[in-house]
């Protein structure tokens, strides 16, 4: 299986001018830092956050990373994170967050973080790099989750046939598998375990899904929770409701609300989570996070419908704080989420 080479952009980078700003029209959707959608449809991801090579990796994790291209059309990549080991480990399949429209397995902050989860979690972890929206809504990302999926069956099952992919595929457990992700990568891994699901996980055999980890999970919907409506966020947050209301807008199929399934889980009443057959779900919420109240209601859904579901509410911190902040309480919350997250893996 081919790895990604130089020549492969792993994040665009723009630098806008008057000239292009003429060409292309008045921005029509924005999130400062982030995201800029002109009229015509051009999108601009000023790079806020460095994109770094799989190598970049601090020695003493014992890690090792390598980048593999899953579908060379589409463009979607992952990034392995593989920790020295003497013994088949489990895969945890992961999702970026980022509001479907901004991030890449290749920022630094989930580099970094992936590689610390993968050391100290004792995991084989697949990030995968999948297509953003607006220029690929929902549910693009949903069936990329689907693809990397199919393709790790592939590598199992025809493991000789895949030369190059050995340095990971002799490392793995393939009955233990695991779906993951925090924030709009959470959705994901939600959806794509619904979808597993649906067909009671046939698609999927004989790799077995063990369980999913949800961290922070961007869900929403018209009527606002007492935190979406109340919490303040101060100007440098990783979400706020103005910017999560414009995630969905570029996310959702046109003329779709928050009210649409993908967005609002809980929609269609308790009847459609008791005919789910989903794995075992752990759920990370973050204390200050507008998104509190709405995934503790999602936990009480999944409970009141018979799911076996259990959380964790890590205090005094917000939206992607294991990411993105370098204070010592969010250093110490994500070693408890590490350890939260190894503990459902029954590791």
């Amino acid at each position: 299986m081919t790895a990604l080479t130089t020549s492969l952009s792993l994040s665009p980078q723009y630098t806008p001018t008057k000239d292009y700003v003429h060409h292309h029209g008045s921005v029509v959707e924005e999130i400062e830092g982030l995201i800029r959608v002109h009229k015509d449809g051009h999108v601009e991801r000023p790079q806020l956050v460095p994109c770094v090579t799989a190598s970049a990796l601090n020695p003493e994790l014992n890690v090792t990373s390598r980048d593999m291209v899953i579908d060379n059309v589409t463009n979607i990549w992952a990034r392995f994170y593989v920790p020295i080991s003497q013994k088949k480990l489990p895969l945890l399949v992961y999702f970026h967050g980022g509001g479907f429209c901004v991030g890449s397995a290749a920022w630094s902050c989930y580099h970094d973080f992936l590689a610390r989860l993968a050391s100290k979690v004792g995991c084989l972890i697949m990030s995968v790099n999948y297509r953003l929206a607006p220029e690929n809504p929902l549910p693009a990302p949903y069936d990329d989750g689907l693809k990397a999926l199919m393709w790790v069956k592939q590598h199992m099952l025809h493991q000789q046939q895949h030369m190059g992919s050995e340095w990971w595929t002799k490392k793995c457990n393939f009955s233990s598998v695991f779906l993951a992700g925090d924030s709009a990568g959470a959705n994901i891994a939600y959806n794509v375990a619904t979808r597993l699901a649906a067909c009671e996980g046939v698609a999927l055999r004989p790799l077995n899904l063990k369980g999913l980890i949800l961290i922070q999970p961007f869900f929403g919907g018209e009527v606002r929770t007492v935190t979406e409506k109340c919490m303040a966020q101060s100007p440098g947050s990783a979400l706020n409701l103005a910017a999560s209301d414009t995630y969905w807008r570029l996310a959702l199929p046109h003329g779709s609300n928050r009210d649409h399934l993908w967005c609002n889980p809980l929609v269609k009443g308790l009847k459609k989570l008791d005919e789910l057959k989903l794995v075992p779900t752990l759920v990370c919420i973050s204390e200050m996070d507008i998104l509190r109240d709405r995934n503790l209601e999602f936990c009480d859904a999944l409970k009141i419908a018979g799911k076996r579901v259990e959380f964790g509410v890590f205090e005094g911190v917000g939206h992607a704080f294991q990411i993105l902040s370098k204070s010592q309480l969010s250093k110490n919350r994500a070693n408890e989420m590490m350890g939260r997250v190894k503990s459902f893996m029954g590791l």
